[in-house]
């Protein structure tokens, strides 16, 4: 059997170029005994042979369910199943699939004034290398609906306060604020839409809202295409800055795309309104609203507790508070940079904001009121110690105390003499020590080691009588070292030299 374009093809072949059937057959790559039967016979398309189905006792039926409603392959296989259906899956799916064709939906394209609308959305990215940890890289994007002019801020989260700071910042970049925003239904925005009522916006956000003026347009539930705009631009991030770009650390990544912004994205020929956006932003930038006298305070508001090592937990790491807020409970706004620990209006710690995990980062000052705690109870069980040793203790701690020496020191010094020779010794030292006016461990210590140093015992005496010294016999003195070659030794000049 042979399709219809071979049966023309051979045809042709035969009327036109006056082949025989065995060129054709070469030339058609076909049998000979297949091109001659076909010269003499008009084309047939082969018979179907419609063979019985499993499905054909249920087709009506699931017609009827799928206009009652959107079934599902799978949820009409089991009903079906309830009632003697014995198939598989794919028979299901592929009848569905005849009498329930998919066709691609069609949409509006939307056009707006300068200044009306501005629609925003988050992006993400590849993970990268933070400190001691990997992040999720994320971006914000904000365009103008009517001349495309985009922002766009790199974060390592898409929580509130990244948000709505980058909110802030997108409008402090188009010098004013649009009549409506376009998102789509993130918790940081809409807590719920529930479908055909309007969307229950998050209370930060619509805080946002009331301090700039601006109306909230949330999209339908899965229907990103009302924000086509924005969506093409976060595409547009991907592709012509992000894709191939080696990333080595997020601090580089903002600096980059604000002059990207600048020199590339915002002075492009657009696509859909052919001009450059920076060009039809002058007409729309004279429609947007003024920016109110003071930013909006975007940052995260909670409580934490704080833990007795004067702590709190605030994402995966430690941050201290001063140590007299142990055990209580104390206001946390976090920003994109930095935290902040308040008592009522009181700010009483701020730290950078590490993205790190597993961090300790502490103020010194937080753990002063401890250390001088801990110092003076050390300081008082020393002086308790040295008082215990004799009644004239204090009396050379006073002394100590007058001269402006470092009494800790020396007090420390004596008591761990005491440990070694004995409190007894140590008293008596301390009160020689008084005597003679010495104040200074050294003292202390020179004493007990002179008194603790042993002498060699004496050996016998031997006593000499006036006789036995009278008896001493005693050899003349030599005289002759007295003399001297010189025959005149008064005379200082040199002997004369020999003659030759």
């Amino acid at each position: 059997m042979i399709d219809y374009l071979h049966w023309c093809r051979l045809k042709e072949l035969a009327e036109r170029d006056h082949l025989t059937a065995a060129q054709i057959a070469r030339e058609l790559g076909l049998a000979a005994r297949t091109v001659r039967k076909w010269l003499k016979e008009p084309y047939r398309p082969r018979k179907r042979v419609i063979r019985a189905s499993t499905l054909d006792p249920f087709k009506g039926q699931i017609m009827g369910m799928l206009k009652e409603h959107p079934y599902s392959g799978v949820q009409v296989l089991t009903m079906l199943q309830d009632q003697g259906f014995n198939g598989g899956i794919t028979t299901v799916k592929d009848y569905i699939q005849q009498i329930r064709p998919r066709g691609q939906e069609a949409y509006l394209t939307l056009s707006f004034a300068p200044g009306e609308c501005a629609q925003v959305d988050w992006g993400s990215w590849e993970m990268i290398d933070v400190d001691n940890t990997r992040r999720r890289l994320s971006f914000f994007v904000m365009v103008l609906a009517y001349s495309r002019l985009l922002y766009v801020e790199f974060t390592l989260s898409q929580s509130q306060e990244h948000f709505l700071g980058a909110h802030r910042r997108a409008f402090e970049f188009f010098g004013g604020v649009p009549a409506k925003l376009m998102c789509d239904n993130c918790k940081t925005a809409v807590l719920s839409h529930p479908y055909g009522l309007a969307p229950v916006l998050n209370p930060r956000y619509a805080d946002l809202a009331g301090h700039y003026g601006f109306t909230v347009k949330a999209c339908n539930v899965r229907k990103a295409n009302e924000k086509g705009i924005v969506e093409n631009a976060v595409g547009y991030v991907k592709h012509n800055f992000l894709a191939g770009r080696p990333i080595r650390e997020f601090a580089s990544l903002n600096p980059a795309v604000e002059l990207w912004l600048e020199q590339t994205a915002n002075v492009r020929i657009h696509g859909r309104t052919h001009r450059r956006p920076v060009d039809l932003f002058v007409a729309e930038k004279a429609m947007l609203k003024a920016l109110p006298p003071h930013p909006y305070d975007g940052a995260s508001i909670g409580t934490v507790l704080v833990d007795r090592q004067f702590r709190v937990r605030v994402d995966g790491n430690r941050y201290s508070a001063p140590a007299a807020y142990a055990g209580r409970k104390l206001l946390l706004k976090l920003y994109p940079e930095r935290i902040c620990l308040y008592e009522g209006e009181k700010l009483v710690a701020e730290h950078l904001r590490s993205y790190a995990r597993g961090l300790d980062i502490e103020n010194p000052e937080h753990a002063r009121p401890v250390l001088e705690r801990k110092r003076r109870g050390e300081e008082q069980h020393l002086l308790k110690r040295f008082l215990a040793l004799s009644p004239q203790a204090e009396t050379y701690y006073r002394h100590l105390a007058e001269r402006k020496l470092s009494w800790r020191l020396h007090l420390r010094k004596i008591v761990a003499l005491a440990d070694v020779y004995g409190a007894e010794k140590v008293a008596r030292a301390l009160a020689d020590a008084l005597v003679y006016q010495a104040f200074s461990s050294d003292y202390i210590s020179c004493i007990l080691e002179q008194r603790e140093r042993r002498l060699p015992d004496p050996g016998p005496l031997h006593l000499a009588r006036k006789q036995d010294l009278l008896d001493l016999q005693l050899p003349d003195p030599d005289l002759s070292i007295y003399q001297t070659d010189d025959p005149h030794p008064e005379n200082g000049d040199p002997p004369d030299a020999p003659q030759a």
